[in-house]
């Protein structure tokens, strides 16, 4: 059974997934967008890969170096022991700038004994939609497309060339690297380079994690959590992917499969409040950067989505020759829904940046560029909030009243309000209080159902949605408001099954739900031990925790019955959740080291 055992590599500009046998199946250069270089994921045979074929194999195991993104996967053969340890380049040069360039790099040591092993370099650029041409070269190995779109791919490596080329067997007696990149290298590539290279991102980790916040509880996965939301950050624009995957199934052999290498506003703004809880800024000062800079127009309509460079069309069509992660297709590249009008994107929006004002000092001019965002969202508000819409879930045909977009309306017009008191705009403030009574009187008077004793997924309906349990999280209601408890209640007996959750399980555009969704059952975790459920949140926190795959990594889904992770990977949603789920059993409660950093910064 096809699983997503992988490893996530990668440097803020592009990254790769390292299977758990140390192939290289996915990757997309020189950026998260680009078409793939390797895309086995996607295809067995005609998508690509680098793959390790040991002789005489007799274990594998795979980690992460502690604290960091290197990853090492350790070959045991009745020849001798070999790691290969995998990274993308990522660390402040000598002039203090960061070097992140389009490349992965695979340093091969020794361990003991004489390991042997065959190395398959197999590229299909442009997605493999036709062929690839491998070439020996003076200094490195070159890949390039024979038809369509020129591209083109480097290896450099003290390999044989040959043995590269044509998968000859290779004993390993020291150590030896691969260096595949998109760019033709100026200096000459080394083993010492390399390992120089190797150091200098271990350093970049370790840092990046010693900043982390620890908490009372669970700080292995919060770290883990935190340094892969990490690579879900796009550097040179501040975008925030959703995942760093296209068209991996919902369910296996059906077509909920999307393109999700985008920044969405409301997982982006999701991300960076959570990354900003646990002492990471730069990710949040540079997603704002973003936000000013796709939202240039006063009267511009925001969309729920952009391209990681600030695209705003994202024209979505399928690779028919590509078969699909375990069979599933389509294989879909772009995604349509950024036509969609989802209104709970305003709220989560100004929910980030409430905190980022809160949070950072910023010049005079970055304030009045966030102040004009802030009035043209409520604006927004003001025209859209009655509408109907296509929702958190994204439901491709019918637009309903959704109560989670109605609520995140209210919050938008709520943390305007408190971001025009930090700005003393207090000519606001009356009049955005008149829409936010407004907005709650609404939802209150049509979201409520005296039958279910719950608020519901949306205005005049009887189905309940796991995105409502958020109300509390947003500060729309109390924990201890009997209408919440009686909700929270109410969705974990409609929506829970085998430990896990449905977003809904109302038919949609693609019929009855199938999988559970990741984020829902941190969620409800939130809710249980929020209303004073505490044991039995913890004990299924404990549970889920365990879901993830051999390296604390969690997809969009998980198969109720297998407990199979299904959908794109890895998820910033899921680990945005974990994240938010651990700080709240942990009670906020940091250790007493951070209590002294947080003194001393």
């Amino acid at each position: 059974m096809e699983n997503l055992n992988y490893g996530i590599i990668g440097n803020c500009k592009s990254a790769a997934l390292v299977s758990e046998k140390g192939s290289v199946d996915w990757l997309c250069l020189p950026k998260f967008d680009a078409p793939s270089v390797f895309a086995k994921l996607l295809d067995e045979n005609k998508g690509g890969s680098v793959t390790i074929e040991p002789e005489n194999l007799l274990s594998v195991g795979q980690e992460y170096l502690d604290k960091t993104n290197l990853l090492c996967t350790r070959f045991v053969s009745q020849d001798g022991v070999f790691e290969v340890i995998d990274f993308m380049p990522r660390y402040k040069n000598e002039k203090g700038m960061i070097y992140s360039p389009p490349d992965v790099i695979r340093v091969f040591n020794r361990i003991s004994g004489a390991p042997a092993f065959r190395i398959k370099y197999d590229p299909r650029l442009e997605y493999g939609v036709n062929a690839t041409k491998v070439t020996k070269e003076k200094k490195f190995i070159k890949a390039v497309t024979q038809k369509g779109p020129y591209d083109s791919l480097y290896l450099y490596t003290d390999f044989d060339f040959g043995d590269v080329v044509n998968s000859e067997k290779i004993t390993l007696s020291q150590s030896k690297f691969m260096l595949i990149s998109y760019n033709q290298k100026l200096l000459k590539q080394d083993i010492q380079r390399v390992k120089l290279k190797m150091e200098r991102t271990k350093v970049y980790w370790l840092n990046w994690s010693e900043r982390t916040t620890t908490f009372s509880k669970y700080n292995d996965e919060i770290n883990r959590s935190a340094l892969t939301l990490k690579l879900l950050s796009y550097q040179k624009t501040g975008a925030v992917l959703a995942a760093l995957t296209t068209s991996l199934p919902e369910t296996i052999g059906e077509v909920r499969n999307w393109d999700y290498r985008f920044c969405w506003i409301r997982d982006g703004s999701m991300v960076v409040k959570i990354l900003n809880q646990v002492g990471h800024r730069t990710v949040a000062r540079k997603y704002m950067d973003f936000i000013v800079n796709v939202l240039p127009e006063k009267d511009e309509k925001m969309q729920i989505m952009y391209g990681i460079s600030g695209e705003k069309k994202l024209s979505e069509y399928e690779l028919p020759h590509l078969d699909g992660f375990a069979n599933s297709k389509p294989v879909r590249v772009g995604n349509a829904a950024y036509k969609q009008k989802q209104n709970d994107i305003y709220g989560i929006l100004m929910d980030a940046m409430y905190q980022h004002f809160k949070l950072h000092s910023t010049t005079l001019d970055h304030s009045e560029d966030l102040w004009t965002v802030v009035r043209n969202v409520v604006k927004m508000v003001e025209r859209n909030w009655q509408k109907p819409d296509k929702g958190i879930w994204e439901i491709r045909n019918e637009s309903k009243h959704f109560t989670f977009s109605k609520v995140l309306c209210w919050v938008a017009v709520d943390r305007a309000q408190k971001i025009a008191v930090l700005l003393k705009q207090d000519e606001y403030i009356n009049k955005w209080k008149k829409l936010e009574d407004k907005i709650r009187a609404d939802i209150e008077k049509n979201a409520w159902s005296e039958e279910k004793q719950s608020y519901t997924q949306c205005y005049f309906c009887d189905h309940l949605d796991a995105s409502v349990l958020l109300m509390e999280s947003y500060g729309f209601v109390e924990a201890r408001d009997e209408r919440y408890k009686s909700t929270v209640y109410a969705i974990q007996k409609e929506l829970e099954h085998n430990g896990l959750m449905y977003r809904y399980i109302n038919q949609d555009d693609f019929g009855l739900p199938k999988s559970a969704f990741t984020i829902c059952a941190f969620w409800l975790v939130n809710a249980l031990y929020k209303i004073g459920e505490k044991e039995a949140a913890i004990q299924r926190f404990e549970k889920l925790l365990v879901y993830c795959n051999h390296l604390g990594l969690f997809s969009e889904d998980l198969d109720f019955e297998t407990k199979r992770q299904l959908g794109n990977f890895p998820q910033a949603y899921s680990h945005l959740a974990l994240i938010e789920t651990a700080i709240t059993i942990s009670e906020g409660e940091t250790t007493k080291d951070e209590k002294i950093l947080d003194a001393i910064r």
